[in-house]
């Protein structure tokens, strides 16, 4: 059994941490980028050179043993190891080269990056970027991401921000949906008409709350919890809706109430303190930088 546990390597561990915190091998198979089968022929390959059952098949996923249970707490630790040896070796590069990963929410990713990013390639050849829109917090201590760019400021140890200024925000409307349905002029006018919204986020809601708004008496006429789609249903006419102001004014949007007081979005850069100053990150951060300074205040 000792030899069998020596032969052990991150990979075989790192599944079973995926599947043990995702609790099934598809979960876990998405969030590793690997086939459902081959995490399965993992699991089976850890389970013999342990000589010990792991996992417990169920009709909707799988369910620790006692052994699997005891063996989450030092999987864990293996893998901040693992993250630290990355990121140390990581920040021994001397030269602006090699692949960042930058991590963007939906919006962000779509709107605002592709012009600032092919402006860095142009630039800087050498440096590749993996960009992940994602409107989830990607963990950039355990390598998920590089550098970040947040809605809000990451609470994480050893992780290094800025603040580069806020996102302004407006209700706005596509000019035909006006032309058909008037424009409201006050906000007693605004919910009286069709609102988009999301449907499991709570946001919006919140955000009307927060701002003394009848909350509950809005229906919402359309439902989107994804930030673009929601931004495309606007613009196609379904309804009055909350946008950045910047994308909304390129995409040919009219505002709705211009005085009425909605709080911007704060825009955070964020990267592990061991990458700051490696210079692909530094040039990627300095281009993030420039790049979204015209659309923050």
């Amino acid at each position: 059994m000792d030899n069998h546990i020596a032969s052990l390597n991150w990979s075989l561990v790192q599944t079973f941490l995926a599947v043990a915190e995702e609790g099934s091998l598809s979960a876990a198979a998405r969030k590793l980028g690997q086939s459902q089968p081959t995490l399965g022929r993992q699991i089976k390959q850890i389970e013999a050179a342990l000589e010990a059952e792991l996992f417990i098949r169920q009709p909707r996923g799988l369910s620790l043993t006692t052994t699997g249970r005891q063996m989450v707490v030092p999987a864990r630790r293996m893998r901040e190891a693992m993250n630290s040896i990355a990121l140390t070796a990581a920040g021994t590069s001397a030269r602006a080269e090699g692949t960042v990963r930058l991590t963007a929410s939906h919006v962000v990713a779509q709107f605002f990056l592709p012009d600032i990013l092919a402006k860095l390639r142009e630039t800087h050849p050498a440096i590749h970027i993996t960009l992940i829109p994602s409107d989830v917090q990607e963990n950039l201590l355990f390598r998920e991401a590089d550098i970040a760019v947040r809605m809000f400021q990451s609470s994480q140890l050893d992780i290094v921000t800025r603040k580069l200024g806020a996102l302004d925000l407006g209700i706005y409307a596509a000019p035909g949906y006006l032309a058909r349905k008037g424009r409201p002029h006050s906000i007693e006018d605004f919910i009286d008409h069709d609102i988009v919204g999301y449907d499991k986020s709570g946001l919006i809601l919140q955000g009307m709350r927060a701002l003394g708004l009848p909350a509950e008496k809005i229906t919402f006429a359309t439902k989107c919890d994804d930030q673009v789609t929601y931004l495309e249903l606007v613009r196609q006419g379904c309804g009055i809706g909350f946008c950045q102001t910047a994308i909304a004014q390129a995409s040919g949007l009219e505002e709705i109430l211009p005085d009425f007081p909605i709080p911007p979005l704060p825009v955070w850069l964020a990267t592990p303190e061991a990458l700051r100053r490696v210079p692909r990150i530094s040039v990627v951060w300095e281009a993030l930088k420039t790049g979204l300074a015209p659309y923050v205040s």
